[in-house]
């Protein structure tokens, strides 16, 4: 049978074992090499061996002692934060966001700025990276991730942007002259796409494998999740609904003109804020129009029924394509909304189609995209991290 063993073998288990004794600190940390062994099935003497070897490679310190009955304290470890930051950032048409976590996900730094006096957004991007990372303490250098939500496409084989009216400086090359300058490695995404990652992080859709997240603000927007994975397309324009020919709008023929298309022109924030008006809220934006429309009681109802029948021709839609458990409502008009108005949806569209998700609105509250980047980000990171701990 020895003639059979597959090379290697031994040094793959103790990666596996590093890797799992690592996500237990991170999940339960501190713990003893004890209570490491028996959480990891592993002896006393193999799990002593596992914590000096990430102890050797900076990935775990002592951090105290635990009293126990005769004989020495036990050490307790826990994962060092300082082995490895990333940087996320939530890039929009007038403010850039930029965060800076430890590898525990422990948000250290971060800082905000203006991006309307500026048309370089090389300079703007650098400044938010290295400030965050400053405020943290952080070198530069350990920053082993940068992940950064933008409005539009990303093209899937290139990593680069696409399509972004709102970041017109923002464009093919952007990417390679992040990376030159910051010597860092830097990813680009879709900010719908994050705000579903955090979702299923910490939000409405934790344990959900398969969901679709609907973002009502400014723009309209879709994240697909399948299988626990984000659904990109082709093309990177997978969740773009905005363009959906729907009946009750006009529909371009040019989608390179600025000329909002169908589902946008429906379910927008203007047309939000339009719809308020001619119930009689005289309001300045989408959200205060929808939570003007929930205080008023059963007066509102009117207003919120007429936007759940906008909503629900884009929900529907996708449902009955993808057949999703759950759709999520986000965005500043899905957060204003609550229940109010996803149930409305979830009612509309069991109505119009053969389909019966359950539809409920985003349980975040603060910055799902910057929260999403960060999270991108640690998930790479700590596979490069973790996975690397045998030499």
């Amino acid at each position: 049978m020895s003639a059979t063993r597959l090379p290697g073998t031994p040094r793959l288990l103790r990666a596996l074992n590093d890797r799992a004794a690592l996500e237990l600190l991170l999940e339960r940390g501190p713990l003893t090499r004890a209570r490491l062994g028996e959480l990891t099935g592993l002896s006393k003497v193999t799990a002593s061996q596992l914590v000096e070897r990430l102890e050797e490679r900076g990935l775990v310190a002592r951090v105290g002692e635990q009293a126990g009955g005769r004989g020495p304290n036990a050490q307790l470890y826990a994962v060092r934060p300082s082995s490895a930051y990333v940087v996320g950032v939530d890039v929009g048409a007038e403010r850039v966001v930029a965060a800076c976590a430890d590898i525990t996900g422990a948000i250290v730094g971060r800082v905000e700025q203006s991006t309307r006096d500026t048309d370089d957004p090389v300079g703007v991007v650098h400044n938010a990276v290295v400030q965050a990372a400053s405020s943290a303490g952080a070198e530069l250098s350990s920053v082993r991730r940068i992940v950064l939500g933008t409005p539009g496409l990303v093209d899937p084989g290139t990593g680069d942007i696409t399509f972004a009216f709102n970041l017109p400086r923002w464009h093919r090359g952007l990417l390679a002259a992040l990376r030159e300058d910051l010597h860092t490695p830097v990813v680009f995404e879709n900010d719908v796409n994050l705000a579903a990652v955090a979702e299923a992080q910490s939000g409405a859709a934790q344990g959900v494998s398969d969901f679709v997240l609907v973002w009502v603000g400014a723009g309209v927007g879709l994240a697909i999740v399948l299988g626990g994975r984000l659904h990109h397309g082709s093309s990177g324009a997978a969740g773009e609904i905005g363009y959906l020919p729907v009946p009750g709008a006009p529909i371009p023929r040019d989608v390179s003109k600025r000329a909002k298309p169908a589902f946008q022109q429906l379910a927008g924030a203007d047309a939000v804020r339009a719809v308020a008006v001619e119930h009689g809220y005289a309001v300045d934006s989408a959200a205060e129009a929808v939570r003007a429309a929930i205080a008023a009681g059963t007066a509102g109802g009117p207003m919120l029924d007429e936007l759940a029948r906008r909503l629900a021709l884009g929900v529907a839609s996708t449902c009955v394509v993808l057949d999703p458990p759950l759709v999520v409502l986000a965005g500043e008009v899905g957060q204003a909304g609550g229940a109010a108005l996803a149930e409305r949806v979830q009612h509309e569209v069991a109505a119009i189609t053969l389909v019966r998700p359950r539809v409920v609105s985003t349980g975040l509250t603060e910055e799902p995209i910057l929260r999403g980047a960060l999270r991108t980000a640690l998930d790479a990171v700590r596979d490069e991290v973790f996975g690397s701990t045998v030499g």
